[in-house]
């Protein structure tokens, strides 16, 4: 499972051998989710306060995370993303 980013503690990361629809998953202090890349939480749960920032990540960064979904679903290297500061 390949980390794409970490910021605020939180970190992202990606699975090669995913299924649709296209998403990505955030650990943040003993919590996790998946978030699609419009910020919106398929599954699991975060603090209120996290969840915002992460769904405020994704949209800034949403090219970028469709570009990984790409390459994961393709067997090619994940790029890092840059968080936020």
């Amino acid at each position: 499972m390949p980390e794409i980013s970490r910021f605020y503690g939180i970190r992202i990361y990606m699975y090669y051998d995913e299924h649709n629809p296209p998403h990505f998953h955030a650990k943040y202090d003993g919590e996790e989710a998946e978030y699609n890349f419009d910020g919106d939480i398929l599954r699991g749960s975060m603090p209120p306060r996290i969840s915002k920032i992460i769904a405020g990540w994704a949209v800034l960064h949403s090219r970028e995370l469709e570009e990984n979904w790409e390459d994961a679903r393709d067997g090619r290297e994940l790029t890092s993303i840059r968080g936020l500061k």
